[in-house]
């Protein structure tokens, strides 16, 4: 039996930190980017929206013309790709040439995570897949520990700029990682029926595409609808912190961070006791994280009460981008998981992108107060849709 592949899922993990912390930079400086910018907070927030926009326009198709190329120099790539953007970013005189960086950079992001959830999966055997998805996402919830609270407190010590030259630096270092480091896999073994034009006309032909499609369908729209909700709140917690919970600002890094280390109790809970059943953690994870909404919702000027609800928050949904790629690649058959990584990568990005704008919207509209009761309805449907999930999963099991 093979090893188990700790120190390639360690360096894709690495990889995903590098490129979740790229992307979300701007949470933890709103206040301080739109004043250097001279523009509106909501307007500061379009450039999560630039971002996940770009992710959503070019994922799948990028995905689709680089799907031939090998991973392992296609990762290398995309992470210097995300490394300029980023050094572009935090040299920008203006918020136009900011938003421009924010999109190319989001271009390569689209790739990478067309790639990065499939490259884990391909490195084990099945049933080793949720352990490695687990290990691989991980990056991402460090990325909320450590990145963005550290991103947070270098950018009020030495300004704003400062964390996009920071992140940009590390990316370059992260590419040179990669590859040395990871593994190299043969993915276009898996290419005949998902990609292969002549072999995909004769399966439509005869009518028999890939079972697992409606599964993974709903899966992406369960992935898209959570993240509206969360990022109509999240792209906005450093506003939301300093005005209804009135944390000063100098502390606003600080209660990042816990949030993160509260993300990455999730990510050991999701590992730990959902490796196997991620649908039953998923369910649990969203009664929490709405739970924990409510009551930031309702106590936000009560800190103890507050303060406890964001740290039960950053637990509860620490667990769901770890099993929600986990159930992806469980009910996704091998022939289509890159093509299911890019439309999953589009789904969660296209939640990112039109969460910050509805975020934006309300609260111009009416308020921080409003933005947790978005994310309540958003977390109701999602619990909708995966309540309907294990029918697909079953006619899938049955084709």
């Amino acid at each position: 039996m093979k090893p188990f592949p700790w120190g390639g899922l360690i360096v894709l993990s690495l990889a995903v930190f590098l490129s979740v912390t790229a992307e979300m930079i701007p949470t933890g400086l709103l206040p301080e980017m739109s004043a250097g910018l001279g523009v509106s907070e909501s307007q500061t927030g379009l450039l999560i929206s630039f971002f996940a926009f770009a992710v959503v326009l070019t994922s799948v198709p990028l995905t689709f013309l680089f799907r031939r190329v090998p991973r392992h120099l296609l990762l290398m790539f995309v992470l210097i790709v995300i490394a300029l953007g980023s050094v572009v970013g935090g040299l920008a005189p203006n918020f136009e040439v900011l938003a421009g960086a924010r999109i190319v950079s989001g271009m390569a992001h689209g790739v990478f995570w067309g790639v990065v959830g499939a490259y884990s999966a391909h490195l084990v055997p099945k049933e080793q897949i949720g352990r490695a998805v687990a290990i691989t996402t991980g990056g991402g919830t460090l990325a909320f520990v450590l990145g963005v609270p550290l991103a947070t407190t270098v950018g009020h010590a030495l300004g704003w700029r400062a964390p996009f030259l920071g992140i940009g630096a590390l990316a370059l270092l992260g590419s040179v990682m990669i590859w040395m480091l990871l593994p190299r896999v043969d993915h276009r073994k898996h290419l005949e029926v998902s990609t292969d034009t002549a072999a995909l006309r004769r399966e439509r032909r005869r009518g028999k595409l890939d079972p697992t499609v409606p599964v993974v369908a709903l899966i992406c729209m369960l992935v898209a609808v959570v993240m509206i909700g969360n990022y109509s709140f999240y792209t906005y917690i450093a506003p939301f912190l300093i005005g209804s919970m009135g944390v000063p600002e100098g502390q606003v890094g600080l209660l990042l961070l816990i949030y993160g280390l509260a993300g990455a109790i999730g990510v050991f809970t999701a590992g730990a006791l959902f490796g196997r059943r991620p649908a039953t953690g998923l369910m649990i994870s969203l009664a929490a994280t709405g739970a924990s909404v409510l009551l930031l919702a309702v106590f936000a000027a009560n800190p103890v009460i507050a303060i406890g609800a964001f740290f039960v928050w950053g637990i509860a949904f620490g667990v769901i981008p770890t099993l929600l790629p986990t159930r992806l690649m469980h009910a996704a058959s091998p022939a289509i998981r890159d093509s299911a990584s890019a439309f999953y990568s589009t789904a969660f990005n296209a939640g990112i992108g039109v969460g910050a704008l509805v975020g934006g919207f309300f609260l111009d509209a009416l308020g921080l107060g409003s933005l947790p009761w978005i994310y309540l309805l958003a977390l109701a449907l999602g619990i909708a849709l995966l309540a309907v999930t294990p029918a697909l999963t079953r006619r899938a099991q049955r084709s």
